[in-house]
C-alpha cells in the first residue's frame, strides 16, 4: 500500500455534489466515477450527510477527485472534522479496469446506533443539497469554526 505522503497531491474519494466541492475548493477537480468495495454508505439519524463503514459484500459508488493539492486536502480534512477518519483505500474506476489508491473519510464511530439503512444521494440532492451548500458556505466564511459546529448551528435539532 502506498504511503499517505504519495497520495497527498493526488486522489480523494469523497463529496458527490459538485456544488459542495466548488464552495470548498473554489474549483471542481477532474474526477472519475469509482467503486469502493467492502464498504456501505449509511444514513445517520439527525444528520443530512452519510457515513461509510466497512461492511462485507457491500460497495459504495462514488467518484475519485484527481489532482487534489495539499492545501485542498487540508480543507477537506477540516470539513470532514472529527466525525470521520481519513483512510487510504483501493477504489475501482468504473470506466476502466484500473484500481487506484485514494483517501476516503470513514465514520469514526463504527458502533454508532444512529446509523441505519442506505443513504441516497439523489434524494439528498433533491431535498437537502441547497441548504447543505448554504451551510458549507457558512463553514468556509467562518474558518475558525469546526464543520460540525457550523452544521449544528445551521440545522437545529427537530
Amino acid at each position: 500500500m502506498a504511503s499517505a505522503n504519495s497520495l497527498t497531491a493526488g486522489r480523494q474519494l469523497c463529496l458527490l455534489a459538485d456544488d459542495v466541492v466548488r464552495v470548498l475548493l473554489r474549483r471542481i477537480p477532474q474526477n472519475s466515477p469509482a467503486i469502493l468495495h467492502g464498504y456501505h454508505r449509511f444514513s445517520i439519524k439527525g444528520r443530512v450527510y452519510p457515513a461509510i463503514l466497512p461492511v462485507e459484500n457491500k460497495k459504495v459508488t462514488g467518484r475519485v477527485l484527481l489532482g487534489i493539492t495539499l492545501p485542498e486536502l487540508e480543507i477537506l480534512d477540516k470539513f470532514e472534522d472529527f466525525e470521520y477518519e481519513k483512510r487510504v483505500v483501493d477504489v475501482s474506476l468504473k470506466d476502466t479496469p484500473d484500481v487506484l489508491q485514494a483517501y476516503t473519510y470513514v465514520w469514526a464511530k463504527s458502533d454508532d446506533t444512529n446509523l441505519y439503512g442506505e443513504w441516497d444521494f439523489e434524494v439528498w440532492r433533491e431535498s437537502k443539497m441547497k441548504d447543505f451548500v448554504n451551510m458549507t458556505m457558512g463553514f468556509v466564511e467562518e474558518e475558525s469554526k469546526p464543520r460540525v459546529v457550523t452544521y449544528e448551528s445551521y440545522y437545529k435539532p427537530e
